[in-house]
């Protein structure tokens, strides 16, 4: 059990967190902080006091130059922290270096090497088969045999709180016999939970699941926003293009893995047994608790546990053809649903593709997203301590198509 920090103000973010991410002030560069309480420790500052390791990193303007340090330097740093936080012989040192959230600008926390998106929650994908092949199987006949995903776009991956610019593209109505050219008319959130590398790996080496924690530094949720109707016309036969890749979200700030640690449960059965390189000897189910809001109100509960394919089987698998994996590679989940309305993790399902309007507690009604809506997807996962860590929330508004 950890020892409660003298720093700990509230905010969301305990001693058993300590998630790092990059922030500003007005006039200075950026560089690396962890947060704890409502306030961030400048550890460029804390490098600089010599009350940390100087790795050379948190002068940085992205988490980079630390993540691809390794687990012992991560470990280390970690435990380093939760010593300066707890001893109250340090607090007269510490103090200064740390600052309120609200003086501070919080920006992308790493580099995006590459992204790449999975679809592994079950419950979406036979929900999204019910609803475009009602009288064809609803699971491909692959699905449950690999970790089925899409290669994303790394230059638009942006911070929380980003806006979002309603994208345009070719999308025909059914009924039309020709596509036409404007604004989605069905633009959507996907409410995932992403991770991102920190040690590359070897080409033509995969990286077996029991690996994941010596390349992988930490998490993040995130949203792949998606115009369905651009979607639908373009992957005829291939996958996602302009109707992914306009957009990503990811939080502001990244929860190490070793702060999971505590959330980690058995995930569904999977049957039939995967081959020998997904076979992961740990249970890496994660019991996340998710929640998606409009406009600040509440439309979705997803639970991040119930997960078909795990966070190592996607990174084995993305990796077994010999790929090499790069710092700042990032990993999402794919939407995050479950098996009641309540706990569907986006607009596709949550209005059955339109079909059934969503009622918002305001009165309100949503088929898909409008202009001037806020998404917001937030978490919160079990700490070491017995009281809950939260993730860092993920929000973005849509603003109107721009002009041609």
């Amino acid at each position: 059990m950890t020892t409660d920090s003298w720093a700990d103000t509230g905010g969301g973010f305990g001693i058993d967190n300590l998630p790092y991410g990059i922030f500003s002030r007005p006039g200075e560069l950026p560089r690396v902080g962890a947060a704890i309480g409502g306030r961030v420790l400048d550890l460029a500052a804390m490098s600089e006091a010599g009350l940390v390791e100087d790795r050379r990193c948190f002068a940085s303007g992205s988490l980079n130059a630390f993540m691809v340090a390794g687990r012992p330097a991560w470990d280390a740093n970690r435990a380093r922290l939760v010593e300066l936080l707890t001893d109250e012989t340090y607090r007269d040192r510490v103090e200064p270096h740390l600052i309120p959230v609200s003086d501070v600008e919080l920006r992308r926390p790493f580099e995006v090497a590459d992204y790449v998106d999975f679809y592994s929650s079950e419950h979406h994908a036979r929900n999204t088969g019910r609803i475009f092949r009602p009288r064809d199987e609803t699971l491909p006949s692959n699905w449950k045999r690999l970790p089925v995903a899409y290669h994303g776009r790394a230059g638009t991956v942006f911070p929380s709180g980003t806006p979002i610019i309603r994208p345009s593209g070719q999308r025909r109505t059914p009924g039309e016999p020709e596509p036409t050219f404007g604004p989605s008319l069905r633009l959507d959130f996907e409410a995932e939970v992403g991770f991102v590398v920190g040690v590359p790996s070897a080409a033509g080496r995969g990286v077996p699941t029991g690996s994941f924690r010596d390349h992988v530094f930490g998490f993040v949720l995130l949203n792949d926003w998606s115009a369905r109707d651009l979607q639908a016309w373009e992957s005829r036969p291939l996958g996602p293009f302009l109707g992914k890749s306009f957009a990503t979200s990811i939080s502001s700030w990244v929860v190490p893995v070793a702060a999971l640690e505590p959330a980690r449960v058995s995930p569904p059965v999977q049957d039939p047994a995967p081959l020998p390189y997904l076979r992961c000897d740990e249970r890496w189910g994660l019991d996340l608790r998710l929640e998606v809001l409009i406009n600040d109100q509440v439309v979705s509960r997803p639970r991040f546990a119930s997960m078909y394919w795990t966070s190592p089987q996607q990174l084995a698998h993305a990796t077994v053809n010999g790929a090499t994996l790069r710092t700042g590679d990032l990993f999402g989940s794919g939407t995050v649903s479950g098996p009641t309305r309540d706990q569907r993790g986006c607009m596709l399902e949550l209005s059955w593709d339109g079909r059934e309007p969503l009622d918002l507690p305001d009165g309100t009604k949503r088929t898909f997203l409008e202009d001037g809506d806020t998404v917001t997807v937030r978490a919160q996962a079990p700490g070491a301590s017995g009281s809950p860590i939260t993730l860092s929330e993920v929000t973005g508004t849509i603003h109107p198509a721009s002009q041609p």
